[in-house]
């Protein structure tokens, strides 16, 4: 068996070297490379990421402290300057003046895939509008990471981001989210998730949910289970880490017309049929088809 893994072990080293010299053989292309990096194991870099990274004019990241040790650990000594959202504004235009020389631009958050949860959509955006390539470079993600692994439908899912820190407003964006129907994707921090979990339990009903915490690393846990469940679960507990929470879409139910006409009768009596239709579409979670249909029996009398 050792004889196997030290054969293994060869053959990978081999390979690996192999990509890594072919890559670093071709002149990387003047544009912008977003670039993903770890979440936590650093064994989870891929091999095209290292050598952009390594060959890169300049590399853009949220706090160079924190990504020099990324780079120190696999022996890069390229250029880091910090892109943040205090500094984007100054930053951009000084990204744009040397992707207009010709240069290769690499631009890393502190963990993940740019741009998921972290300042740069504007400077894709200003890339492209000047013409500029943007190349991505895939690799790990801590919202797909988490919604794998919770157990819960993966055919439809919005990530939303971290909630508000006050109650009031946490609620308020979950009952905007209520209807959606997809499965949820949130980043908390530790400090506030056993609120959070409370808050959703409160607006979203007992749905399924999965809470990840320190997803690759050495710490890692998914826990399983309802909200009402998970929210008293956590209530005492002392998270630490990064934390996802997936949750499950809203049960499925049945809409007769005769509800469609309810909501459709108080919207009319403020709103055009075309709005009043699209109001209690999104509403109810029907088509806008089946809607319309019932509204025009509405205005014919027929309803």
């Amino acid at each position: 068996m050792r004889d196997e893994a030290q054969s293994i072990i060869a053959l990978l080293t081999q390979r690996i070297a192999a990509d890594v010299t072919r890559l670093l053989s071709q002149t990387l292309a003047p544009g912008l490379y977003l670039v993903a990096t770890p979440i936590g194991n650093l064994a989870d870099v891929t091999v095209r990421a290292l050598t952009v990274l390594a060959a890169a004019d300049v590399i853009y990241c949220e706090d160079t402290r924190h990504s020099r040790g990324l780079l120190t650990h696999f022996g890069i000594n390229n250029r880091l300057t910090a892109y943040h959202e205090h500094n984007a504004e100054r930053e951009r235009p000084r990204i744009l003046a040397l992707l207009a020389e010709g240069q290769a631009v690499a631009l890393i958050s502190d963990a993940g895939t740019p741009l998921v949860s972290d300042p740069g959509y504007k400077l894709v955006r200003d890339c492209a509008t000047a013409g500029f390539d943007v190349f991505s470079i895939p690799g790990p993600s801590a919202v797909l990471g988490a919604l794998v692994c919770a157990g819960l439908p993966t055919d439809c899912f919005l990530f939303a981001g971290f909630l508000p820190a006050k109650s009031g407003q946490r609620k308020a964006r979950l009952a905007d989210l209520a209807l959606v129907p997809a499965t949820l994707i949130f980043y908390e921090a530790p400090t506030r998730l056993a609120a959070s979990l409370a808050d959703m339990a409160s607006v979203l009903g007992d749905r399924p949910v999965a809470v990840a915490r320190e997803l690759t690393k050495l710490h890692e846990t998914v826990l399983r289970g309802t909200l009402h469940a998970m929210a008293v679960h956590d209530d005492n507990a002392a998270p630490r880490g990064e934390i996802a929470i997936v949750v499950g879409p809203p049960a499925a139910t049945i809409v007769s017309d005769d509800d469609i006409v309810t909501a459709l009768e108080r919207a009319l009596a403020s709103q055009s049929l075309r709005d009043a239709v699209k109001t209690v579409a999104e509403m109810l979670g029907v088509p806008k088809a089946r809607v319309y249909d019932i509204g025009l029996e509405i205005k014919r009398g027929g309803a």
